[in-house]
């Protein structure tokens, strides 16, 4: 898969081995940075292209995970998941078609967020009976909204 990376300054190391490990894993990985303080700029623009599919996931951090979670879900398109184990990782996709988690440098250890990136991108979303009819309700509150 192609995976768009960002952060903000503070987590720039942890995103750089985050982003290592990613490679190991086989995947693709495009750094979108971010020396801006501004955390929003990164992960806004790491979610237009996921939204836009020229990316297949995006995996975004800040210290908490939660800033850049809400800035990614502003874009139309872009479904941000702040994770924190790996049963809300892997249902991240599952259950929601989130094609961008979170993760926080200041409160997630560097051998926990690797599994839990390991347990994201393990998973593909199939739409089902249970779960699709709740991620089309909010797809299409989106598209109303966004006219």
């Amino acid at each position: 898969m192609k995976i768009a990376m960002g952060c903000d300054p503070n987590a720039e190391e942890y995103k750089k081995e985050m982003m290592q490990y990613v490679i190991e894993l086989g995947h693709e990985v495009t750094d979108f940075g971010s020396k801006d303080v501004i955390y929003a700029h990164v992960a806004q623009d790491v979610a237009e292209k996921v939204a836009s599919k020229k990316y297949d996931r995006g995996i975004l951090f800040c210290g908490t995970g939660i800033g850049v979670m809400l800035a990614a879900n502003k874009v139309k398109g872009a479904y941000a998941a702040n994770v924190q184990n790996v049963y809300s990782a892997k249902r991240a996709c599952l259950s929601n078609n989130c094609n961008i988690i979170t993760l926080g440098s200041q409160v997630t250890g560097n051998m926990l967020a690797k599994e839990l990136i390991k347990a994201y991108l393990e998973c593909t979303y199939v739409e089902n009976e249970r779960s699709g009819k709740k991620v089309r309700a909010y797809v299409e509150y989106e598209a109303e909204q966004f006219k």
